[in-house]
């Protein structure tokens, strides 16, 4: 699937070529504290599939719970949340983050990943009251 996003600001745009069936949710602390939100959504792909049409992304390396090294690729204007990548063997481990994608109405997480970090109240999510809009 053809997609297309852009940070908050619009000084960082993209494009890439991503398959909808690997899209994920992670419960990961890193995740909860880099969103400021009990989740991320990542559409994951590799380096060849993105392109970036304008500006280029401040990046940032932690290496995770798990040992592995991961640099968040962000604006650093509005410092919107763009991509994900790896090193040296999982350098072509990308992820690009849900809320930058502008088709991203149409992709839906199919797995979900550190679950024993979930927010404890995350299932109750749909049944809070809402309204369309305020």
């Amino acid at each position: 699937m053809q997609v297309d996003g852009q940070c908050h600001c619009g000084k960082i745009t993209f494009e890439a070529e991503i398959d909808p069936e690997a899209v994920s949710v992670c419960h990961c602390t890193d995740c909860q504290t880099l969103t400021g939100s009990p989740f991320r959504v990542t559409a994951i792909c590799t380096a060849a599939d993105v392109k970036l049409t304008a500006g280029a992304p401040k990046v940032y390396g932690k290496r995770g719970d798990n040992g592995r090294m991961r640099f968040q690729h962000f604006c650093g204007d509005c410092g919107s949340p763009l991509f994900t990548s790896g090193e040296g063997e999982e350098a072509d481990d990308w992820g690009i983050r849900w809320g930058s994608i502008r088709q991203r109405g149409a992709l839906r997480p199919v797995r979900q990943i550190w679950c024993q970090s979930a927010a404890v109240w995350i299932d109750a999510v749909p049944l809070l009251p809402g309204r369309p809009q305020d």
